[in-house]
């Protein structure tokens, strides 16, 4: 998609992604993977290197993905200088919900958006023999903990509320969301074009 763009030198056509990235808004608005991750942490960077007072906008509509992936751009977020405000647009499920509850200067929600958390899943068929088979359950238990801490540490939910609430697939109302820690506020979608 493009969108055309007015300046004294006539009319251009710009990538609708560039044009957003100008304005200092980044979309995660599929599936969250290592591509997605590797682009994510590098428009970061550099919105970071274009000002790192300046708040960036990091608008959501994912139903989640791979946890290695939203681990490095959990990473990301928090070690970028410059602020990062969340919206959630529609859904935020499973790791984009994690990344969603790790914003730093702000997490809105939109009145009919919602949140999904739930115990991380096993991609895939299993096989092997029976070591191998407990060597992925002994690791998918290390990421469940290490999910639950995180998701903890930015609620203000202890982990055992945090791991009684992800036993099932948890549906979070944007009310729901505040009352959990995982948003602070509902918003117009006005609030996204304050800039």
């Amino acid at each position: 998609m493009n969108v055309l763009i007015r300046s004294s030198q006539g009319i251009q056509t710009v990538p609708m992604d560039s044009y957003m990235l100008n304005k200092r808004r980044i979309f995660i608005d599929r599936t969250i993977d290592a591509e997605l991750a590797v682009d994510f942490a590098r428009q970061i960077l550099q919105l970071n290197d274009e000002s790192d007072s300046e708040p960036i906008d990091v608008i959501i509509n994912s139903v989640g993905g791979e946890i290695n992936a939203g681990m490095l751009m959990y990473d990301v977020i928090q070690s970028s200088k410059a602020p990062i405000r969340m919206f959630c647009a529609g859904k935020a499920y499973s790791m984009a919900a994690v990344l969603f509850a790790c914003g730093n200067n702000g997490r809105y929600m939109l009145p009919h958006s919602e949140l999904m958390l739930h115990e991380p899943l096993l991609g895939g068929s299993i096989s092997g023999n029976s070591s191998s088979i407990k060597s992925i359950s002994d690791s998918l238990l290390e990421t469940r903990k290490k999910m639950n801490k995180i998701i903890a540490k930015h609620t203000g939910k202890t982990e055992k509320q945090v791991a009684k609430a992800t036993e099932y697939d948890h549906y979070f109302t944007p009310e729901e969301s505040i009352a959990f820690g995982l948003c602070d506020e509902i918003v117009e979608f006005s609030k996204l074009m304050e800039g």
